[in-house]
């Protein structure tokens, strides 16, 4: 319970300032409560499927890092998913603003929809419907497609020359993006990346040639610690020096 306060009334200086002692006393009691509210962390409930294969990892690496191969194994030892899984490596890295691109060895599961900017496409964007992952532009269509940049910017689609998609060519660069071409970055605010290697179901060799590359792409001294999971699986810490 709050504090009970008396107060002394026909004195308008004692009342005046008893009010504002009250007062004080509310806006503490707010700031309290906001920041107990703050301070609690809701963390995430995971199904007794999730928290047994958490509980066979644990048990089988003592929460220590592993190599790849020990790594592959283990994720289809406690694999309970009912889909072809995707695999993903997860980063730490000693800054933001780290990015670059390449080409897996090896698919990596997902197709890129590439589109290459006509009037049919503007039409498109205009209708909004977006139905590409990356859009190449001619430098003579940039005009026109200044307009949709509230719409393509925040969505990562918006033609750039800093990444090649504003090009006098295209149709080539098109093809070099259809064949396998992937784009990597750190996170906007934090040293971190992640990226789908490829499905649970390429074989354990592809996938571990798929890691050596882009492990190598990022940069090894870049790299503070790496992790790999499949998609509903918890993830396991490796051990970069065995890779």
């Amino acid at each position: 319970m709050g504090k009970i306060r008396t107060r002394t009334l026909g004195l308008e200086e004692v009342e005046k300032k008893e009010k504002e002692e009250q007062n004080e006393e509310k806006k503490e009691t707010k700031k309290a409560v906001k920041s107990k509210k703050s301070t609690t962390v809701t963390q995430k409930k995971r199904g007794k499927k999730y928290v047994a294969a958490k509980s066979s990892l644990d048990k089988a690496l003592n929460r220590k890092p592993t190599s790849i191969t020990e790594a592959l194994k283990l994720l289809k030892q406690i694999k309970y998913a009912g889909f072809d899984e995707s695999i993903e490596l997860h980063m730490n890295v000693v800054k933001e603003g780290l990015k670059g691109e390449l080409n897996f060895p090896h698919s990596i599961g997902k197709k890129i929809r590439v589109a290459i900017v006509d009037d049919k496409v503007i039409e498109k964007i205009d209708e909004g419907k977006i139905d590409f992952d990356i859009l190449i532009s001619h430098p003579s269509f940039m005009p026109k497609l200044a307009r949709y940049a509230k719409v393509l910017g925040p969505r990562g689609l918006m033609p750039s020359p800093k990444v090649g998609t504003i090009t006098d060519k295209p149709e080539v660069v098109a093809k070099k993006f259809e064949g396998g071409l992937v784009r990597w970055k750190t996170e906007v605010k934090a040293p971190l990346i992640h990226q789908l290697i490829g499905k649970a179901s390429l074989d354990d060799k592809m996938i571990t040639e798929n890691v050596k590359v882009f492990i190598n792409a990022v940069g090894r001294p870049n790299i503070q610690a790496i992790f790999i999971k499949s998609t509903m699986s918890p993830s396991i810490q490796l051990d970069i020096e065995t890779i």
